[in-house]
């Protein structure tokens, strides 16, 4: 597949992320997110063993981003679960 290929898929799957996400209850949302902590766990490594695998300078670079803006999904997830858990202990 080439170039254009990939980035075709990417913005169909850009497309079908935002309207499955989009459909989602608001009540579900966050139950929902803090499952998908997993996933971005999978995405780490996934990033880390790239990365690690990269000849490429540009690529190292992008493994890099990819390394820094999974680890911030992972973190925003936690504290988002956290939080939300909070609002249900008792006081």
């Amino acid at each position: 597949m080439g170039s254009l290929g990939l980035v075709i898929l990417f913005i169909i799957a850009t497309i079908i992320g935002y309207k499955v996400i989009s459909d989602v209850p608001s009540l579900l949302h966050t139950p929902l997110m803090s499952g998908m902590n997993a996933l971005s766990g999978v995405t780490l490594l996934g990033a880390v063993v790239a990365t690690a695998l990269a000849v490429a300078t540009t690529s190292q670079i992008m493994g890099f981003i990819a390394i820094v803006l999974a680890t911030i999904n992972i973190v925003g997830g936690f504290l988002v679960t956290d939080r939300m858990l909070k609002m249900f202990k008792a006081k």
